[in-house]
């Protein structure tokens, strides 16, 4: 499918969920529906958050929520550089402004230090991103959400699954944000989920999510529904299909497998790099369960016989394909433009990113393959390839 031997990522699609979207074609019903309502109510069980909303994408959950709390100009958003766009650009959707902190260099994740020296009379919010499946330091984070009066938005586009100090990402904060894109945990090929437990989010997201309509409008093709239904604010269309849903249900029951199958994964790369001197490995605490979306190694440029750039073009070369996660927002023609940022105002960022590789993760990746990625590795970065 990528022309790789060895691709960044391969979706686990079994027979399953071949079969559950084959099922949803031939019932008639594709978009929201059934299969919606029973993903929401399944995810809800799996989190233990009481009101899920599944939308089209994390980004959509991020916006709405954020759209939910009816930001104003110049309402400051704290979250960090060292994200996926989206993260910031849904704020500045939603009419906010983005304000970035810098990461802790241990493991990519906001540092509360920063977010704390960030915060002013006109911070309305946080959203922490839970980078590669380790979480951020909530406990932290919260207090400081509650000695200024925050919300607390979780981007956990990367964490389904993850545990932090034995409590579930879902629960952790005001809300949180899955992302269910053909590369994460789970997929329903594009998708996402709002977490909550607040229900007034929660039925004020779901007005949001299709066009602002009145909650009729929802079952106007059920069983005894009306044609009748009210617009009662400017909405989005942000909903989730049948289809996507079906899909996702699978892939839900599966979850707990691919965790241990990627954290297999992850384990045979400490076993096979852990004393590669030119490589930083990634940090996690022992005491959270991390979901390993990501392996994301760092190459010391100053110690390896190739830079970042290089070592990435010659895996491709060998067949074995990586990608980097993330560039930096402040980096981006868009943010610059916006005259708030320079590089060097974010150094850990910067400098994770400078060395920073995402290697080959996915349930299905085998032993052998990972020991391929890791010997090709090794001898890139020690010249001897």
């Amino acid at each position: 499918m990528t022309g790789f031997r060895i691709p960044f990522f391969r979706p686990s699609v079994g027979q399953g969920e071949i079969a559950a979207v084959t099922e949803c074609l031939r019932s008639g019903w594709l978009t929201t529906g059934p299969n919606v309502n029973a993903l929401e109510a399944e995810l809800a069980a799996y989190t233990g958050a009481p009101h899920i909303n599944a939308v089209n994408s994390a980004t959509a959950a991020l916006h709405l929520a954020l759209a939910a709390w009816d930001l104003q100009p110049g309402d400051e958003v704290i979250t960090t550089p060292y994200t996926f766009a989206a993260t910031a650009t849904t704020i500045i959707h939603a009419g906010g402004t983005p304000v970035f902190a810098d990461v802790r260099d241990f493991d990519a994740n906001i540092d509360p230090e920063a977010i704390e020296r960030a915060v002013t009379p006109r911070t309305r919010a946080i959203v922490p991103v839970h980078f590669a499946g380790e979480p951020c330091d909530m406990d932290a984070i919260n207090a400081i959400a509650a000695r200024h009066g925050l919300k607390v938005l979780e981007d956990a586009a990367h964490a389904i699954g993850t545990l932090y100090r034995g409590r579930m990402v879902g629960t952790l904060s005001d809300a949180a944000a899955f992302s269910f894109y053909a590369t994460k945990n789970i997929t329903t090929a594009e998708g996402g989920a709002l977490a909550t437990a607040d229900p007034g989010l929660s039925d004020r997201v779901r007005r949001l999510t299709l066009h602002g309509m009145s909650k009729d409008a929802w079952k106007r093709y059920d069983a005894g529904g009306s044609w009748r239904y009210d617009i009662v604010e400017f909405g989005f269309k942000d909903n989730l299909t049948d289809i996507a849903a079906a899909l996702g249900r699978q892939q839900l029951r599966r979850l707990e497998q691919f965790i241990e199958d990627r954290t297999r994964v992850a384990q045979r790369y400490f076993a096979n790099l852990r004393d590669e001197e030119a490589l930083i490995l990634p940090g996690f605490s022992e005491g959270n369960r991390h979901c390993w979306h990501l392996f994301m190694v760092r190459v010391r440029n100053e110690v390896s016989a190739a830079p970042r750039d290089d070592v990435i073009r010659k895996l491709n070369e060998r067949g074995i394909q990586t990608s980097v996660h993330f560039i930096p927002l402040h980096s981006f023609t868009a943010y610059k433009a916006l005259g708030r940022w320079q590089w060097g105002d974010f150094p850990v960022a910067e400098g994770i990113f400078e060395g920073a590789i995402s290697l080959p993760m996915f349930p299905d990746l085998t032993n052998a393959e990972v020991d391929d990625v890791c010997q090709a590795l090794r001898e890139i970065l020690r010249g001897t390839a």
